[in-house]
């Protein structure tokens, strides 16, 4: 207890300033029943340089987004209220796991499978060990498998990941996919579900709009209600990614907000959205918060 006037008015003045500096809570579900998460994940692909636009900008993310800078993303998305990282496998976001867990870092991690982690299963109970919630397959090699009749191979690591003990996803970009997963009876704990179909070929995509097809990814304008409608039909846990287009549904503050709403009005409400960050040119953690609290209290 301060002991003069003079400390009492300190302690007081002091009381307002450190609770602004605590954000509101972020709303949270008990995804699959077993983990409380936020409903905004932090995902990986900026801290990484994948840009899903070209490769000069995902040289330019790769130049700036350096080791340090990927920790302290991730810290300053913990410090907004964010508990929960979306990473894919590999030797740099698991060194950025550890040095977030090194400076006192609680944030909860799923994983996605890539490079060594999907040519090499038997080392799935290793790296559950680092404390993910859960793993799955990777969303572009889920759909070759799908198109090319090998989904024996994804099956195998929804197994192996379950017998690991984390909760065993597969990831998609293709609604058809979740739809034959479901109809099989798969023992699969969640869902990642990319909002955009962007791994049909060029002639699925030629097939969708009169013999053209876009230059680049195909982000179409109605796959996000393609895919929410199959989101809303499964009784698993998903998670949507892609929310914003990589970007393209961003333009301004109005039309990240209504691809926000969009995606919570079209999701169950016990899933959750994944949503890649990039604060070199404005805070989009503080933006993506203070939209996803908005929303909530409306």
């Amino acid at each position: 207890m301060p002991s003069t006037r003079r400390a009492f008015l300190h302690t007081a003045a002091a009381v307002p300033i450190a609770a602004s500096q605590t954000p509101p809570p972020l709303p949270t579900v008990k995804f699959g029943g077993r983990h409380e998460i936020t409903r905004l994940i932090i995902g990986t692909n900026p801290l990484m340089g994948y840009s899903h636009f070209n490769r000069i900008l995902d040289q330019c993310m790769r130049e700036w987004m350096t080791p340090e800078r990927r920790i302290e993303t991730i810290l300053a998305a913990e410090r907004a209220g964010i508990t929960t990282w979306q990473l894919h496998y590999q030797k740099e976001t698991i060194e950025t796991l550890k040095g977030l867990r090194e400076r006192g870092s609680k944030i909860k991690a799923f994983l996605l499978s890539d490079f060594e982690l999907h040519k090499d299963f038997s080392m799935i109970p290793d790296v559950a060990r680092l404390g993910f919630l859960g793993m799955a397959h990777h969303g572009n090699r889920t759909d070759e498998a799908f198109r090319e009749g090998r989904m024996e191979r994804v099956l195998e690591f929804v197994q192996r990941a379950r017998d690991a003990g984390v909760m065993a996803g597969v990831s998609t970009h293709n609604p058809a996919v979740i739809e034959w997963i479901e109809e099989k009876g798969w023992p699969v704990d969640y869902y990642m579900a990319c909002f955009y179909h962007v791994t049909r070929t060029p002639e699925q995509t030629r097939a969708l709009m009169n013999g053209e097809r876009p230059l680049g990814e195909p982000f179409l304008e109605k796959d996000p209600e393609r895919m929410t409608r199959v989101i809303r039909q499964t009784s698993k846990p998903c998670l949507g990614f892609k929310i914003l287009g990589a970007g393209r549904a961003g333009g301004s503050r109005e039309q990240i907000e209504a691809a926000f709403r969009f995606a919570f009005a079209h999701i169950k409400p016990g899933d959750a959205v994944i949503v890649g960050m990039w604060p070199k040119f404005k805070d989009e953690i503080a933006e993506n918060c203070d939209i996803v609290r908005k929303i909530h209290a409306t």
